[in-house]
């Protein structure tokens, strides 16, 4: 009993030990999923050293030591597999050895192969997709009592004389079993639950960082104006139960809600050095209330007195700070610490896409009005020429003409929309042969073969009328024969194909890349569907043009 009473004592050391070393920033590596090599080094020596006290704090026995020193092997080893548990075992063991005795070698041989055993116990769970049941006390607890009860076998095989072997034995076996499996399964306890509460808090960080992200995504759709700050600071208020939550720009404060609203005025000048340093020097400014206090620099009657400073950002660009501030008398959170640092991150990258979504929208209208603009100016006068022309023989078809390039200039002026149908586009296109119909009278040929079910099939809008127009422009008015243009839409495996084609055969990549009209249909075609769109070219010299559009089959709804 006095062996049990003593190695029980030296447990609660282990215990003690266990408690510290949660609270240590060595515990950070047993939070994450996976270990890596480098975390593997330092709990070596953690588990080596507990190992080594086992010793250290053991009762002298016969020659020999009941001891506590199996705790640190077993539990390497169901932590951070067999190598590391054999590792530590053979430290644990070798410090044993140098000690002597007629155990020693059997006592070190036995340490090793508990740390073994407890990478074994690891790979069992991890091969059975039960991993979360490395830190279950129990499992800690059944380890370390089968590792001793090897122990006193491997004792009992090697230690000589036997007589003394089994004396021994019969003193130590319960109290180290018992003491070993007790103090792992404690110690493990001590992990799982610390590990528990840092999960616990992280999930409920990151919860409430996503939903504050969700309820501000439409918020920063335009950036950070004045009434978004608002908005802003009054739903991150609301979420962390902060006293205080600020957002500035680079120079002035954009909205302030909480204790201390009275004189922290939105539209004042930023007054507080921790903000000016966190934009001047782009990092988190933390002052904790205790080591390091807010002073602030508008009235000695504000009740703040601690506050996290986070800068925002764009693009690496410091563009302001969102602010968390504490009354005295509250203890600023750990959690809260993290939780604002997590959510400026969040809402520096909503900001980033906010930008992005502005940029490509601005880029897709100038892509437009670059289109736009490409429609050949000649055609106009060309235009107005055949009409005249056509209104000395027939006043009727003069008027057609006439409603068919108005159709055409006003669909042309006021599509403003990114998408449209296949069927909106034919009907432009539709305008513009009309037109040319008039124009080359005889000479010209139109051909369309649409299949009905693709009318519906959505495309970037003016995607069809700068290739119909190519093919006119450097192909079919410059041919002196008969003009042949034809336009057909089908389907294949799940693909809608659009072809315009001339009978000219006269296509010059240089040439037509003078207008970018095709390469920038074939961007926005791979900028809408993917890389497996676009336009491609096929030309047989004087002969036959034909520009293929490939895209997925998609219809707009209403």
């Amino acid at each position: 009993m006095e062996i049990l009473f003593r190695l029980t004592q030296a447990m609660s050391v282990f215990v003690v030990i266990a408690y510290l070393y949660c609270k240590s920033p060595l515990f950070k590596f047993l939070t994450t999923d996976a270990i890596r090599a480098r975390d593997r080094i330092y709990l070596y020596f953690v588990f080596s050293a507990l190992s080594i006290l086992g010793t250290f704090l053991g009762v002298p026995v016969q020659d020999a030591i009941a001891n506590t020193r199996a705790i640190g092997p077993v539990l390497a080893g169901i932590i951070g597999g067999p190598l590391l548990g054999t590792a530590v075992g053979f430290t644990g063991g070798l410090h044993r050895y140098s000690l002597g005795g007629f155990t020693a070698f059997s006592c070190g041989l036995a340490t090793t192969l508990a740390g073994t055993l407890g990478g074994i116990v690891h790979l069992h769970l991890y091969r059975k997709n039960r991993s979360e049941q490395t830190f279950d006390p129990k499992v800690a607890f059944l380890t370390a009592f089968v590792a001793e009860i090897l122990e006193m076998a491997i004792i009992l095989l090697i230690s000589r004389p036997y007589a003394n072997a089994v004396a021994l034995v019969q003193v130590i076996a319960v109290p180290m079993i018992l003491s070993n499996a007790v103090g792992a399964a404690l110690f493990m306890s001590i992990i799982r639950d610390q590990k528990n509460m840092v999960d616990r808090i992280a999930a409920v960080s990151s919860a409430k960082a996503f939903k504050i992200a969700e309820r501000t995504l439409n918020i920063l759709v335009r950036g950070i104006t004045g009434e978004a700050a608002v908005a802003l600071a009054k739903i991150i208020h609301k979420e962390t139960g902060v006293g205080s939550v600020a957002i500035t720009d680079k120079e002035k404060i954009l909205a302030f809600v909480g204790q201390g609203s009275d004189h922290h005025i939105p539209g004042n000048p930023i007054a507080s050095p921790f903000t000016k340093a966190a934009i001047s020097e782009n990092k988190v400014i933390f002052a904790d209330g205790e080591r390091e206090r807010y002073n602030c620099p508008l009235s000695d009657a504000c009740p703040m007195n601690s506050v996290l400073v986070v800068p925002l950002h764009i693009d690496n660009d410091v563009i302001g700070t969102i602010q968390l501030f504490e009354p005295r008398n509250t203890r600023f959170l750990n959690m809260n610490k993290t939780l604002g640092e997590g959510i400026t991150r969040l809402l520096s990258n909503q900001l980033l896409m906010s930008r992005y979504e502005m940029q490509k929208s601005l880029l897709v209208q100038s892509e437009l009005k670059l289109l736009q603009a490409q429609i050949n100016p000649h055609f106009l006068f060309n235009s107005l020429n055949t009409i005249i022309a056509v209104l000395r023989i027939d006043a009727a078809r003069c008027k057609d003409l006439l409603i068919h390039l108005s159709n055409f200039f006003r669909k042309n002026l006021k599509r403003g929309s990114d998408l449209s149908t296949l069927e909106e586009e034919l009907d432009q296109v539709n305008s513009y042969l009309q037109i040319e119909k008039a124009r080359f009278d005889d000479r010209l040929m139109v051909d369309i073969d649409i299949d009905p079910s693709l009318l519906k099939v959505i495309l970037p809008t003016f995607t069809l009328q700068p290739l119909v127009e190519n093919a006119f422009k450097h192909g079919i008015s410059n041919t002196m024969g008969q003009g042949v243009a034809r336009i057909k839409a089908f389907r294949v495996d799940g693909r809608a194909f659009i072809e315009i084609e001339d009978n000219a055969g006269i296509f010059h990549e240089k040439e037509t890349d003078d207008g970018h009209g095709i390469k920038i249909v074939d961007r926005r075609l791979k900028g809408h569907f993917g890389s497996d769109s676009g336009v491609s070219i096929f030309c047989v010299p004087n002969e036959v043009t034909r520009v293929t559009v490939k895209i997925p089959l998609e219809t707009k709804t209403s």
